[in-house]
């Protein structure tokens, strides 16, 4: 038995309401996203945020300063 043979011998068991379910749940996997995907640099272009690679390491040295804690 296929795939599609065991989905169509299963779903006609159903319920009308649930046959109804299963059908928006298979619509929902084929559809396509609204629009097309952004890039992630673009979702802040407008806030003119200007981090550099000295920022980044400055930030981590900070960060990871206490590491590992000897008082735990």
């Amino acid at each position: 038995m296929s795939v599609e043979e065991a989905i169509a011998k299963t779903v006609r068991q159903l319920p009308a309401e649930k046959r109804k379910q299963v059908l928006k749940f298979a619509e929902s996997l084929t559809a396509t996203p609204s629009g097309p995907l952004q890039d992630p640099e673009g979702l802040w272009a407008d806030f003119n945020v200007d981090i550099s690679e000295d920022d980044i390491a400055e930030l981590r040295r900070e960060m990871w300063k206490d590491f590992p804690r000897t008082d735990i």
